[in-house]
């Protein structure tokens, strides 16, 4: 070990490195040792020098699967500045160049050789990997193939095949973002050991400052965005450093462009309806700091490296929190201060479950994805719901426990802990009900805005019309804003209670769950808005004894988490033998769930969240068998 503990730190050197990060040698060590590594770390943690520094002592070609042709066209550049052979292979180079470079690999002249993964669709291509002396495959980005993350791409279902080509070579997968659930899954896609070793590491951000905010109109979005940016990089034309503002349309990217550009900012949109000289050109200002702001969709950011993005500001959010964190994550990268705003309006809920549900090109959307994206869309809710330090929150989301922090001190949580008073069970549990009641009286015939001026008991024509003015809900709660009554009801929505129906106009309904927190044959574990709804300011989420009640954001105690890890291996062999991703049988939540509440009947298995009768009969005995032997 003494041997390689020189050679690596001399491969460091030779790579232009002065020391290694945190984790780093222990990942290379790994995949030399043990030829399996599952490596997860976030945008910016140095996950490349995990298989460019093994390439330089192991020998042969080091094949690397990567998407981002941008990121391999650098990379490239800097190995072969610092003397080291590297190519990459990807189609936007012209046929004759590639044929050159091919014959290259051939020769075996390359110690890296980077590959777009559509390349893994031409045989010619695949028979030459085969006669290579390749000592790692690598995998970057792996998580596009999983189809239950957030940015699945078919053509990496073929890279499991190209494993199966190189049985002599190490796999190394890496990724930025992936829950326990998406890691079981990139195992399986790649047809590893259920023993492979996954590192989680680097998550923690405690340099940025995170924040929600509420907005009901473009022009409270417009005074954050503007209030934001004043304070990260200060004005136009004297801004230190530079910020990227997220947008969820074309539309809106250009209109919110065109407002900065107005008010003096060097900005420029990005987003893929525009052309591709346009893109290019917009992305290479922001990389030599002639932008002062960039407004993009999420089609901008994969491979961009810049360490001084002062700012990033969601303007509505994200489709999960990988997506958001992944995003959010390109703030800060110098390790100085930086802010990550994500702006929220009551209308999330109801249009993203519209859009989830739109046909594309005319074909319906599988119902079991939809209820999937529908699912990480909701834990993203939660997540901006408040409850706990939204840094930890995030650590616990990913299983990097270790890495919490207990506080990070900078986020509008943390800073508005103890602002909000504590709520007493009974109560919460009273007023929940109150809320399913009035969702139970609208189920299927009215949308959310009913449902508050029903519990409000505000006048409605609706409400007049169907008699539902004379019924006992109607001002049940009408002590309450209508902000705070419907804050209340979209936490009904993320606990999974409420939900809404297809089409232009959703409706409100009651869930099977919903209905059994309603009759008391559930549990209310819900923390409650705060007292007050107020816009454009963060939600403190109560104080912290209050939080502490619902234990949902809570660190598994040991005891527990070796029960979830024991569930999760259940999980991946379950997920084997039915040929399924992981998540079908059982998705994180689940689990933890499962390790918390450890149900011993499958009656009490139907009770918890994600298992219905269906799934009950098909994985319960299984479940219930580890949750047996755990105690």
């Amino acid at each position: 070990m003494t041997t390689l503990a020189t050679d690596l730190d001399q491969a460091l050197v030779r790579l232009g490195y002065a020391a290694f990060r945190p984790g780093q040698r222990e990942a290379i060590e790994t995949i030399i040792a043990e030829r399996r590594l599952l490596l997860v770390a976030p945008t910016g943690g140095g996950k490349s020098l995990t298989y460019q520094l093994p390439a330089t002592v192991l020998g042969g070609t080091t094949v690397v699967v990567s998407p981002l042709v941008s990121l391999m066209h650098d990379q490239v550049a800097a190995l072969e500045a610092r003397g080291i052979s590297a190519t990459f292979l990807a189609a936007t180079l012209p046929s004759d160049e590639i044929r050159g470079r091919m014959s290259a690999l051939g020769r075996g002249e390359y110690a890296i050789a980077y590959v777009a993964p559509e390349r893994l669709a031409f045989p010619g291509f695949r028979a030459l990997v085969r006669d290579l002396d390749c000592p790692l495959l690598a995998v970057d980005e792996a998580h596009c193939i999983s189809e239950w993350g957030h940015d699945f791409r078919p053509e990496y279902l073929q890279i499991g095949d190209l494993v199966a080509d190189l049985p002599r070579a190490r796999v190394l997968a890496c990724t930025a973002t992936a829950t326990p659930v998406v890691r079981d899954e990139i195992v399986a896609r790649l047809g590893l050991p259920a023993d492979t070793p996954q590192m989680v590491r680097g998550f923690a951000r405690p340099n940025l400052g995170l924040r929600v905010r509420e907005v009901r109109s473009a022009a409270d979005t417009a005074g954050i965005v503007d209030a934001t940016l004043a304070e990260a990089i200060g004005g136009p034309r004297k801004s230190v450093g530079t910020a990227i503002v997220y947008a969820p349309t074309r539309r809106i990217t250009e209109e919110e462009a065109d407002r900065l550009a107005a008010a003096g900012w060097k900005v420029a949109p990005y987003h893929a309806g525009l052309d591709g000289p346009t893109r290019e050109r917009a992305q290479q200002r922001f990389r030599n700091g002639k932008l002062e702001v960039i407004v993009a969709t999420n089609a901008f950011g994969m491979g961009i490296d810049r360490a001084d993005v002062r700012a990033v500001i969601h303007l509505a959010p994200p489709g999960s929190i990988e997506a958001y964190y992944q995003e959010v994550g390109r703030a800060g990268r110098d390790g100085e201060p930086a802010v990550g705003v994500l702006c929220t309006s009551p209308a999330d809920l109801p249009l993203r479950r519209r859009l989830l549900e739109m046909p594309n090109d005319g074909v319906i959307p599988d119902p079991i994805r939809v209820a999937h994206r529908w699912s990480m869309f909701l834990e993203l809710i939660r997540w901006t719901e408040g409850g706990s330090c939204r840094h930890d929150a995030i650590l616990r989301y990913f299983g990097d426990e270790a890495e919490t922090l207990a506080g990070c001190g900078r986020c509008d949580v943390c800073l508005g802990i103890g602002d909000g008073a504590d709520h007493d069970p009974a109560e919460t549990a009273t007023t929940v009900r109150k809320a399913l009641s009035a969702v139970a009286r609208t189920h299927g015939k009215f949308g959310l805005l009913a449902a508050v001026k029903l519990l409000a008991g505000k006048p409605d024509p609706r409400l007049q019309r169907s008699g539902l003015d004379q019924s006992k809900t109607f001002g049940a709660l009408r002590e309450r804003t209508e902000e705070w009554l419907t804050a209340l009801i979209r936490r009904c929505v993320t606990a999974g209670w409420v939900d809404f129906t297809t089409g232009e106009r959703p409706l409100i309904l009651l869930t099977p769950a919903g209905k059994k927190v309603l009759f008391a044959d559930g549990p209310v574990r819900l923390l409650l808005p705060a007292e007050e709804a107020d816009r454009g300011r963060p939600r403190s989420g109560g104080s912290t004894r209050s939080r502490r009640r619902t234990g949902e954001d809570e660190t598994l105690e040991p005891r527990d988490a070796a029960l979830f890890e024991a569930l999760r291996a259940r999980r991946l062999d379950l997920a084997r033998t039915g040929r399924v991703p992981p998540y079908v049988v059982a998705s994180d939540r689940t689990l933890r769930e499962l390790a918390t509440q450890r149900p011993g009947t499958v009656a009490e298995l139907e009770g918890i969240y994600g298992i219905g009768p269906a799934k009950a009969d098909k994985y319960g005995d299984e479940l219930l068998a580890v949750i047996r032997e755990a105690r």
